[in-house]
């Protein structure tokens, strides 16, 4: 394997090696590539077999624009928690006269709150034990500026961080957008999502390496 500057993953190994170190030490993870059902394909493995009740998942998601639907095959309960953010977005519009709180700081509010309530039931969160899916970020993108935007995940990632989890976010566009190119410094890893010839791929970048993998099918 070979990135776009000449750095060499030289075997699956030591990739995996490195995804490990993530999932040890916390990770946050930024989904891209404008082939929607390739980004529910990645969604179910980066969020885990449902069926194992020692992870915590937090979905952040709008019904209005989504592109992964694992949530929907969750049953809900205490070790699962759902924030709708078109309805946090609109509330705090709507109150934000009063509190001074713009939206995005109440969207804030609630993912950090959920995470640290899953902290409190663990009494302390394993690594990977907890995992969150933000699906998708163009809500986001559409209702603030860019900056404040960069604020929300900055202070996300480093609560995922601090608690060990594994946090993937959806951007569905082209990697190239302006958008990726903006928010991708906030992650740990750049996944690119494709799907050719019928298959579902995926190639990872891993930022603190500067290393690229070849396509790796899902």
């Amino acid at each position: 394997m070979e990135d776009e500057q000449g750095g060499v993953v030289s075997d699956r190994a030591t990739f995996a090696r490195r995804l490990d170190a993530l999932k040890r030490e916390g990770s946050n993870v930024l989904l891209v590539g404008a082939a929607a059902g390739t980004h529910e394909t990645a969604c179910r493995q980066l969020l885990g077999a449902a069926k194992r009740d020692s992870r915590y998942r937090l979905f952040v998601t709008s019904e209005d624009d989504h592109v992964a639907c694992e949530r929907t095959e969750t049953a809900a309960d205490e070790r699962t928690h759902t924030i709708d953010s078109s309805a946090v977005l609109e509330a705090g519009a709507n109150t934000r006269t009063e509190s001074g709180q713009p939206p995005l700081g109440t969207l804030g509010i609630e993912i950090i709150e959920a995470i640290d309530e899953f902290a409190d039931a663990a009494d302390g969160l394993e690594p990977s034990e907890l995992r969150v899916c933000v699906d998708s970020m163009v809500p986001l993108l559409r209702a603030s500026d860019a900056e404040t935007v960069f604020r929300l995940l900055h202070v996300m990632t480093a609560r995922v961080t601090q608690a060990r989890g594994m946090g993937h976010y959806h951007l569905p566009l082209a990697a190239d957008h302006d958008a990726v190119n903006l928010l991708e410094p906030m992650f740990d890893a750049v996944v690119t999502v494709r799907s050719q010839n019928g298959t579902d791929e995926q190639r990872w970048h891993l930022r603190d390496a500067d290393t690229t993998t070849d396509w790796i099918e899902l």
